[in-house]
């Protein structure tokens, strides 16, 4: 549905700055917006041109390159009157001296003076075990435990592993990495680490984070000027735990800093868990002394589910959601959907609800075909991002290089819109999946559907080129 454009002359544009950030917090979360977004202030407006102030660089090149285009989209609704936006570094003073004049032509009493007052929050604050349980449990899902694990053949050496490292008092191998693909499992092996140490043992301090969170959080700290509470806080840990280490390819500070803390914690006898999407060799973009590190432990794969670890993961999902699994019922999906876990999952909650929601249906194997026609579809089709990446290129006559490439030109960046958008339509793939396939994260692949989306509304031209790919997919 599109966004309903919305101008009210009577408020002002600092007003107006607070609707976009609360929109754009709606959008991408609390983390991402408290880290790159919420220490952007308006710096100046003049004759329909916007200069949003950043305290860094680094900070207004990853803002331009992750929202810019969204923060321009949101705002041009709220005040047409905006007609471009800029993103500029301004230190403290420079930008409360430009706000102070802060003045729009024929229209001074719409404004407010929009002084640069960042508020210095130490955003890299992690949660411990240790006298803040509640701070932990927020990290971690409660139903990702041990005991609703289920163990199959693919994934019993993983399972093993990481229930030998959460019971032992001594560490058995140093790190322990666990690697997979998407919906396999590994996340909810992490958090059962966690959960079982928490209880087990609540004087130990067990730190649970994403990759890309350390990353936030380590930028933060330089921002502030105040990287040894950084370290203090991460160094100082029993058990340090970081989710989708991938994510750190290519940030060569972020990597230098995790591999002091990694040998500083290693050093100190403390236990350290990994996990990521490939093995330690296979990590792009990782730095080999890091690399070498990570092989230095244990390192345990989990391959896909087989047939009969997905019936038996069904059946267990089903007896946790109350309801009654046909056994040709379990067999057809636990046949038709073997690439995620996860969406396995999700598609059992999906006719379960349809069966609760419409006075208690019984779930039959019509009723599975009728719910998950989209999905079946798709499984169906078995058209891959590949595919569309190629078909796409070929179409617009560029390649698959320049589609995944930095760059942002017109003549590249619209195809890749339509790509991630075509990706998303056609297969099966979460967006953090279509957006690693374009080296992009899952808010890229959000915005592109987005966008193609409306232009599909105002652009015939679009039209006809998204129909035009599609039948080229389906053919």
């Amino acid at each position: 549905m599109a966004e309903e454009a919305i101008y009210n002359d009577s408020i002002s544009i600092s007003d107006q700055w607070e609707e976009v950030c609360g929109q754009l917090r709606m959008e991408f979360g609390q983390t991402a917006f408290d880290s790159w977004l919420k220490p952007l202030s308006v710096a100046s407006f003049d004759n329909g041109v916007m200069n949003i102030g950043a305290p860094t660089a680094f900070m207004k090149n990853w803002v331009i390159t992750h929202y810019s285009d969204r923060i321009h989209r949101i705002w041009e609704r709220k005040n047409p009157e905006i007609k471009q936006i800029n993103f500029i570094v301004k230190s403290a003073p420079a930008a409360e001296e430009s706000a102070s004049s802060f003045i729009r032509s024929g229209d001074s009493s719409l404004l407010k003076r929009v002084p640069w007052t960042p508020t210095p929050q130490k955003m890299y604050e992690v949660p411990s075990v240790n006298n803040d349980n509640d701070a932990l449990m927020s990290k971690l899902n409660p139903a990702f435990t041990f005991e609703n694990f289920v163990v199959g053949k693919t994934n019993e050496f993983a399972y093993a592993a990481a229930r030998k490292v959460a019971e032992s008092k001594n560490i058995p191998f140093n790190p322990l990495f666990l690697y997979s693909g998407v919906g396999l499992g590994k996340t909810h092996l992490m958090h059962s680490i966690a959960q079982f140490i928490k209880k087990a043992d609540p004087t130990r301090t067990v730190v649970y984070i994403s990759a890309e969170q350390f990353l936030y959080k380590f930028v933060n700290a330089l921002r502030y000027k105040d990287t040894d509470a950084f370290k203090e806080q991460f160094r100082t840990v029993d058990v340090l735990m970081i989710d989708d280490v991938q994510f750190l390819a290519n940030k060569t500070k972020t990597q230098d800093e995790f591999f002091y803390t990694f040998n500083s914690l290693i050093e100190s006898g403390k236990q350290i868990v990994l996990s990521a999407d490939k093995s330690p060799n296979d990590l792009d973009g990782i730095e080999n002394r890091l690399k070498s590190r990570l092989n230095s432990g244990l390192v345990a794969d989990i391959m896909p589910a087989d047939f009969e670890l997905r019936l038996g993961i069904l059946h267990k999902k089903a007896e946790q959601l109350g309801v009654t699994l046909p056994n040709n019922v379990a067999e057809f999906l636990a046949q038709k959907i073997s690439s995620s876990i996860r969406e396995l999952e999700g598609s059992l909650k999906r006719i379960a609800a349809h069966s609760q929601l419409l006075s208690g249906h019984e779930i039959t194997l019509d009723m599975t075909q009728d719910v998950l026609k989209d999905m079946l579809r798709s499984i169906d089709r078995k058209t891959t991002i590949d595919e569309i990446q190629k078909k796409v290129a070929e179409y617009f006559n560029i390649s698959v290089k320049e589609m995944q490439s930095s760059r942002r030109a017109r003549n590249v960046a619209r195809p890749r819109q339509i790509a991630m958008y075509l990706a998303k339509q056609l297969t099966s793939r979460s967006l953090p999946e279509i957006g690693r396939k374009f080296d992009r994260d899952h808010t890229t692949v959000m915005h592109a559907v987005r966008k193609v989306e409306e232009l599909l509304i105002e652009d015939a031209s679009m039209t006809e080129s998204i129909e035009a790919l599609r039948r080229a997919l389906e053919n």
